[in-house]
């Protein structure tokens, strides 16, 4: 996002992302509004956590809307790192069961032989999303802006301000201050405090205390992608 032109040409070209209130997040199809891909294999893989909702379908419907169309959207079932509804530590426990390293293997060999699928949404999944819309709609979502707040234990390491994607945060007299005005709620200052110091003040976490990053990616390689232009 941060290039001014984006073109790119391969024999397969992938967007893997997580859902975001079982769609595609803003970020995510902001991209691929903006960027161009010369390939005539386009996949999209979405992880989630509890359901999907059917989100490949919605992603291919929002291809179509800008001329585009997918050879082949999945998902795939992970750790859900949503702190708003999820303790961390509950979900670390659940990771065996959700086989991910099989699943990803299974999406590869998929991708490898040029497998052409959209994922079909069962009646289980449709029922689902209609109910989160529904309760969306009613009451609006579950989180407001003002997001964050920090406590006693910050050290002012300014590590918040250098894993935010959309440059939000800044320090000023060693501490972190926000401006939300691009923030995506993507929650990476929160579970790469190293001190637990950022917390969440517009609901009740279930557990504070519980973060989480992906063990495959290191805290530096996740600020140099920030770095990067």
């Amino acid at each position: 996002m941060k290039k001014d032109e984006r073109h790119y040409k391969a024999d397969k070209i992938g967007i893997i992302c997580p859902i975001f209130e079982l769609d595609l997040p803003d970020y995510v199809k902001d991209f691929i509004r903006t960027s161009t891909f010369e390939t005539d294999y386009f996949y999209i893989i979405v992880t989630y956590g509890m359901h999907h909702g059917g989100v490949a379908e919605r992603a291919q419907e929002f291809l179509g809307e800008l001329g585009r169309k997918a050879q082949y959207i999945n998902t795939i079932n992970m750790l859900d790192n949503a702190i708003i509804v999820f303790d961390m530590e509950e979900q670390k426990k659940l990771d065996p069961g959700k086989k991910v390293d099989e699943h990803i293997a299974l999406l590869k060999a998929d991708i490898d032989a040029r497998k052409e699928m959209i994922e079909f949404a069962t009646d289980e999944e449709k029922t689902f999303y209609r109910g989160f819309m529904k309760y969306t709609e009613d009451n609006g979502r579950m989180y407001s802006f003002p997001l964050y707040g920090v406590n006693e234990d910050c050290i002012g390491c300014g590590t918040c301000t250098r894993v935010c994607p959309r440059g939000c945060i800044r320090l000023e007299n060693g501490r972190p201050v926000y401006d939300y005005t691009d923030c995506i709620n993507c929650m990476a200052c929160a579970h790469a405090c190293p001190k637990l110091a950022i917390k969440l003040t517009c609901v009740k976490e279930p557990n504070p205390n519980a973060r989480y990053r992906n063990p495959n990616i290191t805290l530096a390689e996740l600020i140099q992608a920030n770095r990067q232009n």
